[in-house]
């Protein structure tokens, strides 16, 4: 717990609060709460099994949604101590982030979205709020985990205008009377300064190590980033400073040292140019901050360098032939999926299938039932959905 946060930060004793009311905690603040709920839920624990690039079964070693997640986490964390922000909030947010990823990272977001196109869409950002609000069932009172208002604001990362004004007309009013979480995107203002870390830390963490697991990979090597100045110039201080790391043998610990310097590098920048933002913009509360331009910033030749590292990741990994390949057949599995629930709700698990009858037989409402559909899917991990395509449909498309 931070005892000596800025007068901007959020504190947790001032927090808007939670859409159903509880009694405090005795020994933990409300954010503090909010992250052990998100640890012990469902959604977390999937993550172990959630593609970050690299499917489940391609390796041990690549880093999956949960690991990533920690990673946003310790750098959010580091920042936040030395800009004296919430590191319980940024922490929390970190761990909740991505809790709507589908299986097969972005290749299934982008199936799950061309499937549901004539019923609103999929996003997994959105999903993420869902799945805090509605989609986990562990209390009496009420669906999801019931978290503060920071917390919530600070997982929606992006919103269409659409659906920012959807979630208004169906969120619960805040005792303040100053509306929820989308209202920031009808009225063009920005979310906390712990939030905005936590999207910052979010590209430095996948940058850095997307790097590791695509040189492990072997799609691509130490020659290739030799092209990308952000890295080289940190090999080349790697280098200089332990000169045996030249010997082919040391590759992997040139690798480690070079994304350490680099990483520590853009920590440091995010500091420095962050609070000389805030310096400028000089604000004297959460809601100023609100008010202001984002204010957690890389400076600007890190920024550009750090673009310049993520157009090469997307040539060179991304975009890499056997990636694409295999991302084309995780694509083919979701949309099947899709197809063989929407066609059979019944072969759903229980609880997705009687949510399925119930909306359509209350509603007749198609788009309400293609959402139950959406939401069993997008919970899955990797392999339960690589089971279940093999079940539905008697192929076998991924190991």
């Amino acid at each position: 717990m931070n005892f000596d946060l800025t007068p901007y930060a959020c504190n947790p004793a001032q927090t808007r609060g939670r859409r159903f009311a509880e009694v405090p905690a005795p020994t933990r603040t409300d954010f503090q709460r909010d992250r052990d709920r998100i640890v012990h839920s469902t959604a977390f624990r999937r993550l172990v099994y959630k593609t970050q690039v690299f499917l489940n079964h391609e390796g041990d070693l690549f880093r999956t949604r949960l690991t990533h997640s920690l990673e946003v986490a310790q750098l959010g964390r580091s920042i936040a101590r030395t800009l004296r922000l919430n590191e319980d909030l940024v922490e929390t947010i970190a761990l909740a982030h991505d809790l709507g990823h589908t299986p097969f990272g972005h290749a299934g977001q982008d199936a799950l979205h061309e499937c549901m196109a004539e019923f609103g869409g999929f996003e997994h950002n959105l999903q993420s709020l869902r799945v805090v609000d509605h989609l986990e069932e562990r209390y009496p009172a009420f669906d999801g985990l019931n978290l503060c208002f920071e917390t919530r604001e600070g997982i929606l990362k992006h919103c269409s205008h659409k659906n920012a004004a959807s979630l208004e007309a169906g969120e619960q009013q805040y005792a303040d009377g100053r509306g929820g979480v989308g209202q920031r995107f009808l009225n063009r203002t920005e979310p906390s300064l712990e939030a905005q870390l936590c999207n910052l830390a979010d590209e430095i963490a996948y940058n850095a190590h997307d790097i590791d697991d695509g040189v492990r990979s072997g799609l691509i090597t130490l020659e290739q980033l030799r092209d990308v100045p952000l890295f080289e110039d940190f090999r080349q201080q790697a280098l200089a400073s332990h000169v045996r790391l030249a010997q082919p043998a040391q590759s992997r610990r040139l690798l480690y040292e070079s994304i350490r310097l680099m990483l520590s590098a853009q920590v440091y920048d995010v500091i420095a140019a962050t609070q000389f933002a805030i310096d400028t913009a000089r604000p004297s509360c959460v809601d100023e901050v609100r008010a202001s331009p984002v204010l957690v910033t890389f400076g600007e030749g890190m920024r550009q360098n750090s673009l310049e590292l993520k157009a090469f990741l997307m040539r060179k990994l991304y975009r890499h032939p056997q990636v694409v390949q295999t991302m084309a057949l995780a694509k083919q599995v979701v949309r099947e999926l899709f197809a063989a629930y929407s066609a059979a709700p019944q072969e759903m698990q229980s609880g997705f299938a009687a949510r399925s009858a119930a909306v359509t037989a209350a509603h007749q409402d198609e788009a309400a039932a293609m959402r139950v559909v959406a939401d069993y899917i997008a919970g899955m991990t990797d392999r339960f959905a690589t089971r279940e395509h093999e079940r539905l449909t008697g192929q076998r498309l991924l190991p």
